[in-house]
């Protein structure tokens, strides 16, 4: 069982914390430390859904699709002993209960980007058969795009969805007089970004700058291997 969960904060530049963990390798390393503390089954899925905002039990329940009640709610419970996050009550009218990510759970968004980017190396590109959370485009914009975006703005229409860039912050839906507009299904968005296949997309406006973007978002960082 988890213990309580206690947080020191040192006057370094980056905050130290001690928590426990709930699964233990019997080992000093950090990897593994990490891999107690999210390691489970759906951590880091709950951890990608509260990336960008808070959201209700029901919210995270509905866009992770096969969990169990009795899984979420003891992934909660976990996430929270361990400091990942917090939940608290809205203000009247809403008055809801939702769960939202504590500074150090925050931490982890370049993990979740480099996690992605290794992902992309192996996954299939999406069928008709995949389903896709509500949000989905604006999430990928977020983790992946918005850290190494160049200057400008981008409006994307994929499958449905629309999210944008501009600056390096993504937005929900359209924006006004976007430099470049991409337009496509999922799999063909999925192309563009692994094998740059621009036959399958319909692009309006500064292409060069749409390029470097993606250029950007899948640089290898520095003794990587290239993204095939």
């Amino acid at each position: 069982m988890l213990s309580f969960c206690k947080f020191i904060l040192h006057n370094s530049k980056s905050g130290r914390y001690t928590a426990p963990v709930s699964k233990r390798y019997d080992q000093y390393c950090p990897i593994a430390h990490a891999l107690g503390l999210v390691g489970e089954r759906w951590s880091l899925l709950i951890v990608r859904e509260l990336m960008h905002g808070p959201k209700r039990y029901t919210d995270l329940a509905a866009n992770l699709p096969g969990i169990g009640t009795n899984i979420l709610a003891a992934r909660l419970k976990e996430l929270e002993t361990c400091g990942l996050l917090t939940k608290h009550r809205l203000d009247p009218p809403a008055a809801s209960q939702v769960y939202e990510l504590t500074a150090y759970g925050h931490e982890l968004k370049p993990v979740m980007r480099t996690l992605a980017l290794w992902g992309l190396r192996s996954i299939d590109p999406p069928t008709d058969a995949d389903d896709f959370a509500p949000g989905w485009l604006y999430g990928a914009l977020d983790t992946v795009f918005a850290p190494v975006a160049p200057s400008g703005s981008f409006e994307f229409r994929i499958g449905g969805e629309v999210a944008s860039l501009v600056d390096g912050e993504a937005r929900r839906g359209s924006i006004e007089g976007p430099d470049v507009v991409v337009e496509g299904e999922a799999d063909a968005f999925y192309w563009l970004f692994v094998d740059r296949r621009w036959a399958m997309v319909k692009v309006e406006g500064d292409r060069e700058l749409l390029e470097r973007l993606f250029d950007a978002a899948t640089a290898p960082a520095p003794g990587a291997s290239v993204l095939v």
